[in-house]
């Protein structure tokens, strides 16, 4: 997923169930293990795709087909039985030309390098694509939230952020919220540098708590984001709205405000799920009532006003728009024929191969790319690094009234691109992105 804010998190632990606000686990994988695409190669693709088009220079793409820092620590903690358990952390600064990195922090058992450099790559485009002062990072833990305590993740925070604090920084690297980590783990991260630095270090990272420096409308961001994004994009390619049928795959931060937005404007949700499994109802989804549901039960599975299928069935349900809003590697060439939809909201990272998007785009189906869709929130994320820096907030109505501007000077950016140079929107993103990214490059030179 993209950077994302979860729900704060609760001091109070059940065995087997995560603390409020970090995801059990990831959903299921939509392929098998054998068939599971990596997810730096499927990036590239794209990316040697738009260098291609481009005529890039061969220097740039060299530089641009590896990440500048790839740093692996190991991460002790003294678990509450008093076993001693090391845990694998990851930090990967893919480019620094355009900024200090930006990137979200993961901890999830399926963490492995080539996620987290698939990861970082896309952040950069993302920061290109709606033309943030960064480049792109992310980090990453193997662990599952779910089975630690609260002073396990306090301590594990800590350790991965002193194993990693010579490489981040307000000027450097800025972390965020990611899968399974949420505003409590960056209050932890914020406040570990800042002991290290003798100084209180609020920019260091985005998606904190109000009190320590965070930034209003930051939670709804990335669901915002992609709100407006289905907006423009059914203007463009004629879709109505107004009768329209939405599934999301995904009800956690991103694609619960997603959903919670859809439904407040009057535009039928009728396909949820989670990583328990899925509802369905063709005549549509109470969103609200399903928060109600999710607030009292943690998972969607026995809410009342719709029929639970299979999660594996959810992509393919019959619907106008599609908003796959969990991990990567979901619609893949195993599924892509089947999918009904017209238009793709790509609300987390990565979560349409390469050979699916062939698939696609053959069938005439519209897919507004991750590293646009989902950009609200990193570009919120700047603007509560502004703030912080400013030591001056500002209210919700502006910071929302700035994104609005942001995605729709974006989408419009991407596509007048992809029509120009006639492709996809995804290789069109792809385009802007890596043309800014090596503009860059010339202006500063490769230093010597």
């Amino acid at each position: 997923m993209h950077e994302a804010a979860a729900r704060p998190a609760s001091g109070i632990r059940r065995e087997g169930i995560a603390p409020a606000g970090f995801p059990e686990s990831r959903p299921p994988p939509m392929t098998t293990p054998t068939t599971q695409k990596d997810p730096w190669q499927e990036m590239l693709k794209r990316f040697n795709e738009a260098a291609r088009r481009l005529d890039l220079d061969e220097g740039v793409w060299k530089i641009l087909s590896e990440a500048d820092l790839e740093l692996k620590v190991s991460i002790p903690v003294v678990m509450d039985n008093g076993k001693v358990e090391v845990f694998t952390g990851y930090r990967v600064q893919h480019s620094r030309a355009m900024g200090p990195c930006k990137g979200g922090i993961r901890y999830d058992l399926g963490v492995n390098i080539a996620e987290v450099k698939a990861l970082a790559a896309w952040m950069t485009w993302k920061c290109a694509v709606v033309n943030l002062p960064f480049g792109g990072a992310k980090g990453g833990v193997i662990c599952d939230p779910s089975k630690l305590s609260m002073r396990e993740l306090e301590v594990l925070t800590r350790r991965y952020t002193a194993a990693i604090s010579d490489i981040i920084g307000p000027d450097r690297d800025v972390p965020a919220p990611d899968v399974g980590t949420n505003d409590q783990i960056m209050a932890w991260v914020m406040d570990t540098y800042s002991m290290r630095k003798h100084e209180t270090a609020a920019a260091v990272v985005t998606g904190k708590p109000l009190l320590l420096g965070g930034s209003r409308g930051r939670a709804d961001a990335t669901g915002r984001g992609i709100f407006d994004i289905l907006q423009h994009a059914a203007h463009r390619f004629r879709l109505d709205l107004r009768t329209a049928r939405v599934v999301i795959q995904g009800f956690g931060n991103v694609g619960g405000t997603a959903a919670r937005y859809f439904h407040e404007a009057g535009i039928k949700v009728v396909g949820l799920s989670d990583v328990k499994g899925a509802i369905y109802n063709p005549n549509g989804i109470d969103v609200h009532r399903v928060r109600e549901h999710v607030t009292k039960n943690r998972f969607l599975a026995g809410f009342p006003g719709a029929e639970s299928i299979d999660a594996k069935d959810l992509l393919t349900l019959p619907c106008e728009v599609l908003v796959p809003a969990a991990v990567e590697n979901q619609i893949t060439e195993q599924n892509a024929a089947r999918i009904q939809a017209k238009l793709i909201i790509e609300g987390a990272n990565g979560p349409t191969t390469d050979e699916a998007d062939k698939i696609l785009e053959g069938k005439g189906v519209v897919v507004v790319p991750d590293i646009l869709a989902n950009a609200g929130g990193v570009t919120v994320s700047y603007f509560e690094w502004v703030q912080d820096r400013a030591g001056f907030f500002w209210p919700e109505s502006e910071v929302n009234q700035r994104l609005d501007e942001v995605m729709h000077r974006s989408f419009a950016e991407v596509a007048e691109m992809a029509e120009k140079k006639k492709v996809s929107l995804r290789i069109g993103a792809y385009m802007l992105a890596v043309e800014r990214v090596a503009q860059v490059y010339k202006l500063r030179g490769i230093y010597a």
